[in-house]
């Protein structure tokens, strides 16, 4: 078994890493493995809307570094998944929507089904808003969403602060606790998934 968790922070060991670490290790406690990836501090494109994922297998047509790895981690079997950001402005990192927008679109099919969670950081405000933008992903994906004691928030401002946070500490080992064992309950499962109906798309002109 195995997770993937996604560090949406520029600061590659900043409060939101520490905050998906803390999920991390309690997962492995559990005995599922973790990975984690950080999107750094480059620029990251965003989805177009061009469709050629569709036509390249699930592969966006923009080739760099960081939409492959998480592709890679993906495609090579994942139990779940973790996306974590701090909040900007009331939202998550606009270089971490970026990116999901394409892993979502490309690679939907592939994270069916497989149970979900975000976590955000903050200094104070927004925390809500940007908790609630992360788990729309989910949710238009057919993925369960894993819950926890609190909502999966935690707060720091300085580097490390957030280890101070001991409500959102505990959060984070309940959400790994949460994951670990729906995971194993839909490894389990001997009616397998539910069927889908084939997708009906409108608009509103039509």
């Amino acid at each position: 078994m195995k997770v993937l968790l996604i560090n949406g922070s520029p600061k590659e060991q900043g409060n939101t890493f520490l905050a998906l670490k803390e999920v991390a290790n309690t997962l492995n406690g559990e005995g599922v493995d973790t990975e984690i990836i950080s999107i750094g501090k480059q620029a990251v494109q965003g989805c177009i809307a061009c469709g050629m994922c569709g036509r390249n297998g699930g592969r966006c047509t923009f080739h760099d570094d960081l939409y492959f790895r998480v592709m890679r981690s993906i495609k090579d079997g994942i139990d779940g998944l973790v996306v974590g950001s701090p909040v900007y402005y009331g939202g998550p990192n606009g270089s971490l929507c970026a990116l999901l927008d394409r892993v979502f679109y490309s690679l939907g099919n592939e994270l069916r089904f497989k149970p979900g969670a975000s976590v955000v950081v903050c200094r104070r405000g927004g925390a809500s808003a940007a908790f609630d933008r992360l788990n729309k992903y989910f949710t238009i994906m057919n993925m369960p969403i894993v819950s926890s004691q609190y909502w999966n928030m935690a707060y720091g401002h300085t580097p490390g602060q957030v280890a101070q946070d001991e409500e959102g500490m505990q959060t984070m080992r309940t959400l790994g606790r949460n994951m670990a064992w729906m995971i194993r309950k839909l490894n389990v499962e001997e009616d397998g998934s539910p069927t889908l109906e084939r997708p009906v798309r409108t608009n509103f002109i039509k």
